[in-house]
């Protein structure tokens, strides 16, 4: 798994517990420390489960591997698909589990298009502090091959991914896949980054439910206009349903302007802005949020500087 972040962090330390040989490789020195010497653990309302998938800052430690899982923020995607790049053994997978609209594309750009896969999750997490994450909430992952088709090996994956406690489907629509997760980012991220409101918060006010569906009908046009169907029937329906179920979640969006860190802005509603000005659609809400996530980049990374 490449980029241990929260999510990263989630997925293989349960599918380390579920029995698989797993790797994490992060450029988080005190991270994988943590996770070498303490084991991950992971928070949960029930309990804390210590888990102990193996951890390293240096791909080549690894050798290869069968699937490789990318979790890295959108703006390291490159990166990540030149480091999945030398971990492929023959007949290998890159599944993307990313938010944001291009990765795919990215990383087959690197790997090639027929080793892809391109999934979504409405699984959540937030990063407590090295080798320690909570499971902020959970839902159902839908993986789908870049080329298209229900393959052997996608049914095998999906198979895993519910072994270790992730309700895995194949979709032959990756298109749908894609954008269906992208509308829930971009009702989302944005919105909980500049108000500091958790998921399931944003349906406490009615200020912020209507600039969610006004976020997400913009995104829905564009998608319509791209002829892109999408994965549910009411998309703000679908939003509010996530954001319940992941209500205890701090979206990454969220935790990367309290850390002072860079967002995945330009591949959440940013995207919407640029394929909505490709195809003629008008997204001035989306145009908006990306401009107010961008000045709070900067604010908070003014902060961070050193005097």
């Amino acid at each position: 798994i490449i980029g241990a972040g929260a999510m990263g962090s989630l997925f293989g330390g349960r599918l380390a517990l579920a029995g698989e040989e797993v790797w994490l490789v992060d450029v988080w020195e005190e991270h994988v420390r943590a996770i070498r010497e303490k084991g991950l653990t992971i928070v949960t309302p029930a309990q804390d489960i210590v888990c102990r998938p193996r951890a390293t800052t240096r791909a080549e430690d690894i050798g290869s591997a069968d699937l490789v899982i990318v979790f890295v923020k959108s703006t390291a995607t490159k990166t990540a698909a030149r480091t999945a790049a030398s971990l492929l053994g023959p007949g290998a997978a890159v599944l993307t589990l990313q938010n944001g609209y291009g990765n795919a594309d990215e990383l087959a750009a690197v790997v090639g298009r027929e080793r892809v896969i391109v999934g979504t999750t409405a699984q959540g997490a937030t990063l407590l502090g090295p080798g320690r994450i909570m499971h902020g909430g959970s839902g159902d992952t839908h993986i789908g091959e870049l080329g298209g088709g229900l393959t052997p090996r996608l049914a095998k994956i999906a198979a895993t991914l519910t072994r270790a406690g992730f309700p895995t489907v194949g979709d032959e629509g990756v298109a749908s896949l894609v954008w269906g997760k992208l509308i829930i980012n971009v009702g989302i991220n944005a919105l909980t980054g500049i108000t500091g409101l958790k998921n399931g918060e944003l349906a406490d006010y009615a200020e912020t439910r209507e600039v969610l569906a006004l976020a997400v009908g913009e995104a829905v046009a564009v998608a319509r206009a791209a002829g892109v169907k999408l994965p549910y029937p009411d998309p703000v329906d679908k939003v509010l349903a996530v954001a319940a179920a992941t209500c205890q979640n701090r979206s990454s969006m969220l935790q990367d302007l309290a850390s002072g860190r860079l967002t995945e802005i330009d591949a959440i509603n940013g995207a919407v802005v640029r394929e909505g000005a490709r195809l003629g659609v008008a997204t001035p809400v989306n145009r908006t949020l990306t401009l107010l996530i961008k000045a709070l980049e900067q604010i908070r990374q003014a902060k961070k500087a050193p005097a």
